[in-house]
């Protein structure tokens, strides 16, 4: 028993799926007979337009997300005197993220593994719900190839125009729409390219050292190695980025379950396929026919290539464009909607056996993505809500450990290193605790005579500060003593401590 005979066997429940497997393979062994190549290369691909809910809603992403990275650089943010005012920088040289209100430290590096935590999450969240609707509506690949592809069709028409015009010999009017296409699309990357490095310095200056040919080399390399990119993969690789370089397809398969919903061609209600005439022949001698006419609008809409009749397949990134334009022929030939929609398989089978179908939004799976991520930002969002302006950090010197002094005395050297991350020079007290007597020596700054040091740090800066701790206790001190550095803000009277050790013999 061959495998084809086996998967038809074990999944009766499929017969559509099947005849598509089994047709497909006999034409693929009547292409290339038995001693073909176990590659063929790919047919290029002429996506149709069409219009729909789907349509308008990927327009509509579009628009928003590629307006957010083409402008965003550009939105100004108020952080005062000797501050950024661009709303969000990398700014790589100082060390510093800003986001509007938010500023992050290097230190602070656990935030960007929060987001990477919650973006891997909300993946698996969305494949849960609908399968890959990242990949339909939001991954970058999709929707600049959705830019590129309009860009096509508007230089070189649609679907069947455009096919016919590859089809003619070279002429003046197709060199100059091939030339267009291609300039609008050098320019779209160039512009692609051009953005992303304004989020690395101030965008209203770099556009301007650009321009003049200011700017550092490392933003010409950047926006050249992007610009190609962008060109190449929107332009050029289009669905063969989803099909072979990208990993999450072959990711979500395993992630997804029987109650995700995904874009499914209803052959419960499609099948058998037939043109409308014969659909009314069959009809009308009480023969079962299908509302599918096998017109191929799905397949021709779609930007993959896919025939969504034949099944789940690993190029269908779920965007929904062949259900708008089922829906289109359903409509005119008075059918009803919906042959292709957002399915799964467990409501076929439910109609075919007459029970009602059920949709599980809400199940353990989805509910516990969505806890994790509730939990993950509120933490996250507590900790930037709650997260102290001023740091301190001990650095206990290791040789030696200790030093005896001439009278006895044992003294350690720490190194303190002090954060000020607000915008504006503070001061601060330091003192440290533990020890019974103690002489305390910050090494460059004026002493006092209680013992704690004024220390002033500038707005946005560290500074690092030698203090050298003696103890002249009678009795021979431990081993090792905890002792606590207390840092305090003399205008707020906010407190950063640390504990480290004082060692002894």
């Amino acid at each position: 028993m061959t495998a084809l005979e086996e998967l038809a066997k074990s999944a009766e429940v499929h017969p559509p799926r099947i005849a598509a497997a089994r047709a497909a393979e006999k034409a693929y062994e009547a292409e290339v007979g038995d001693d073909g190549p176990l590659y063929a290369a790919p047919k290029r691909i002429y996506p149709q337009s069409v219009r729909g809910r789907f349509r308008t809603i990927k327009w509509i992403v579009l628009a928003i997300t590629l307006g957010i990275y083409y402008l965003l650089p550009f939105v100004r943010w108020d952080r005062g005197a000797d501050a950024p005012s661009q709303a969000v920088l990398i700014d790589f040289p100082a060390r510093r993220f800003y986001f509007f209100f938010i500023e992050l430290w290097p230190q602070e590096i656990y935030y960007l593994t929060g987001l990477l935590i919650l973006a891997a999450i909300g993946l698996f969240l969305m494949n849960a719900l609908a399968g890959r609707i990242w990949c339909g509506y939001l991954c970058p690949q999709t929707v600049w190839t959705d830019l590129f592809f309009a860009i096509e069709r508007f230089t070189e028409g649609d679907r069947r125009e455009h096919m016919k015009r590859d089809g003619q010999p070279w002429t003046l009017e197709k060199y100059a729409r091939k030339g267009a296409k291609h300039f609008l699309w050098l320019m779209v990357a160039w512009w692609t390219g051009g953005a992303w490095v304004l989020y690395f310095a101030d965008a209203p200056t770099l556009v301007k050292e650009l321009a003049t040919g200011e700017a550092p080399f490392a933003a010409y390399l950047w926006i050249g190695i992007l610009t190609v990119s962008t060109y190449t993969l929107a332009g050029h690789m289009r669905e063969q980025v989803c099909l072979y370089m990208c990993p999450w397809p072959r990711i979500q398969a395993a992630l997804t379950d029987e109650y995700a919903l995904n874009v499914t061609y209803r052959y419960d209600r499609g099948e058998p396929r037939c043109s409308v005439k014969k659909a009314e022949q069959l009809r009308s001698s009480g023969q079962p026919a299908g509302d599918c006419v096998d017109c191929l609008q799905c397949v021709h809409v779609c930007p993959t290539g896919v025939d969504i009749r034949g099944g789940a397949n690993l190029g269908c990134i779920q965007c929904g464009l062949c259900i708008d334009a089922c829906d289109r022929v359903m409509e005119k030939l008075a059918r009803p909607t919906g042959l292709i929609a957002y399915d799964t398989d467990l409501n076929i089978q439910a109609r075919r056996e007459g029970r009602p179908m059920v949709f599980k939004l809400i199940r353990w799976r989805t509910s516990l993505y969505a806890a994790i991520i509730a939990i993950a930002g509120g933490i996250m969002i507590f900790t930037l809500a709650t997260r102290d302006s001023e740091g301190i950090s001990i650095i206990h010197d290791r040789n030696p450990m200790f030093v005896r002094m001439s009278d006895g005395a044992l003294r350690n050297a720490y190194t303190v290193r002090i954060v000020n991350k607000q915008l504006k020079s503070r001061e601060f007290i330091l003192s440290v605790d533990g020890i019974p007597s103690t002489l305390i020596d910050y090494v460059g700054l004026p002493p006092r005579a209680d013992g704690r040091q004024l220390i002033t740090v500038g707005p946005d800066q560290t500074k690092e500060v030698r203090v050298m701790v003696t103890d002249y206790s009678p009795t021979p001190p431990a081993p090792s003593t905890t002792v606590l550095f207390s840092l305090i803000d003399i205008d707020s009277g906010a407190i950063a401590q640390m504990r480290d050790h004082f060692f002894g013999p």
